[in-house]
């Protein structure tokens, strides 16, 4: 198992990115990028096969961010494994610049699929895992869904769909930080109980603490040796992790840090290095 020390490490540098880019831009979504931070650590730095000198390699893993919102915990994370340099961050959503509101295939080296239209990534993902299979190639698909866009149906026409297909080259993660932009999912529109419905459309569920890396790691090794149905990781997770005055709190699901807040979570991470 990778040192957990390393991702640590690896989980708070990528969070000062966020805070600095998203700061930079005055624009962003802080809240959600920080929840799933971890994962995106987790699978980035011990789990995924990837080469970011060479990120079309055919045979590669594959990340789906169907909640696109959450752009700068993703370029974070690839820059912070080396796919460009961490610079061109601090040009998030500003004109020219490749790293835009939400994810683009076509210019950001490591991105796989555009998302953002919540509810798409599942079927996105689908198609991914379905031509590992066709094709004879061995590579696993990832994809990581908010607890608030399991409100979507077409989250559940594809969930229908991978079990069908047998896709146990597919493993989601579900980061269920029960925080929307109009406040808690179960106030909005309920989602609960999210195992249950996932086991009820033929999937094997692991439920998990999605900052604890043991725990994330145990269950991506459990998900590689389920066969014939597609595992899906149900993540509790703290909206705006790392960041006290952010933790928890609605408002930070789309709104910027000042600079005099930005200082302070950078404080709180360990400085602005």
């Amino acid at each position: 198992m990778k040192d957990i020390k390393y991702l640590e490490e690896k989980a708070t540098s990528i969070r000062k990115s966020i805070i600095k880019m998203i700061c930079k831009a005055k624009s962003g979504h802080p809240g959600g990028s920080l929840s799933s931070t971890d994962i995106l650590t987790a699978l980035y730095f011990a789990e995924m096969n990837i080469d970011p000198t060479n990120p079309k390699m055919e045979n590669r893993d594959r990340l789906v961010l169907s909640k696109g919102h959450a752009a700068p915990a993703l370029y974070s994370t690839l820059a912070e494994r080396g796919y460009f340099d961490k610079e061109g961050l601090m040009t998030l959503r500003q004109y020219g610049s490749i790293f835009q509101g939400h994810p683009d295939m076509k210019k950001v080296p490591g991105v796989e699929i555009s998302t953002g239209s919540l509810g798409q990534g599942l079927s996105v993902a689908n198609g991914m895992a379905l031509n590992a299979k066709l094709s004879g190639l061995s590579y696993r698909t990832y994809i990581i869904i908010g607890d608030g866009e399991l409100q979507e149906g077409q989250v559940w026409e594809a969930a229908m769909t991978a079990a069908h297909y047998k896709l146990d080259n597919i493993c989601a993660f579900v980061d269920s930080n029960n925080l929307q932009i109009d406040g808690n999912v179960d106030k909005v529109m309920g989602v609960e109980p999210i195992d249950a419905k996932w086991e009820a459309f033929g999937w094997h569920v692991i439920k998990i603490n999605g900052h604890k890396y043991e725990e994330i790691l145990d269950a991506l090794e459990k998900a590689k040796k389920v066969k014939d149905k597609p595992t899906v990781i149900v993540a509790k997770t703290v909206k705006g992790k790392g960041v006290s005055f952010m933790e928890n709190v609605c408002g930070f699901h789309g709104k910027a840090p000042t600079q005099e807040e930005a200082e302070k979570a950078l404080a709180e991470l360990g400085g602005n290095n």
